[in-house]
């Protein structure tokens, strides 16, 4: 896979979410892209896009705004959350899901029109970094068979550090493939 690629993916993840901060301007930074390449919690969906962008766009306001959003370790999504996917231009079921709440959102067509640039950017973006991590598939190492169905095999998040102090959860796995760097002091986290 080339190095370069993770990197231009970040650079994409990053513009987009720029692009959702021109419309929503208590949208804090994106601290770091790079932790959206790695492994995926399945309350919040494991395929990575710009409807996913737009998920976790909405915890970001909710941490701007100091709400809520979920319990359960952050698997429930409540009607809080809710409300902040629909400032975001998502729908959502009708019924919340038994364990993970009002997770599975999805984004309205005017939305998509909204967003139309960025959402095929980024979508050129992450083709072609499948096609690079995919490669032949002789390099690959075995993941297990969680990785198999979608899910991030249940890995414990814990936390990470950067230089100035800020901190993200992350699976271990995760930092192993590659740094993650902060974005205020471009400092890497390392597990605390």
């Amino acid at each position: 896979m080339s190095t370069t690629q993770p990197l231009v993916l970040a650079a994409e993840l990053a513009a987009a979410w720029s692009d959702i901060q021109a419309f929503h301007q208590d949208l804090p930074d994106l601290a770091s892209p790079e932790a959206l390449i790695g492994e995926s919690s399945s309350a919040c969906g494991t395929r990575l896009d710009f409807e996913r962008l737009l998920h976790e766009a909405a915890h970001g306001l909710a941490a701007a705004r100091e709400i809520r959003d979920t319990s359960r370790a952050g698997r429930y999504h409540n009607r809080r959350f809710l409300l902040l996917a629909s400032e975001l231009g998502l729908a959502h079921p009708v019924e919340p899901h038994a364990s993970s709440g009002f997770s599975q959102v999805t984004m309205l067509g005017e939305t998509r029109e909204r967003y139309t640039e960025t959402i095929e950017r980024l979508d050129r973006a992450l083709g072609a970094h499948q096609l690079a991590v995919a490669g032949d598939g002789a390099n690959r190492p075995f993941r297990g068979p969680a990785a198999r169905h979608g899910s991030s095999g249940g890995g414990v998040r814990v936390k990470a550090v950067c230089g100035c102090g800020r901190n993200v959860r992350v699976v271990p796995s995760v930092l192993a493939q590659a740094s993650i760097v902060c974005g205020a002091c471009q400092q890497p986290f390392r597990i605390a």
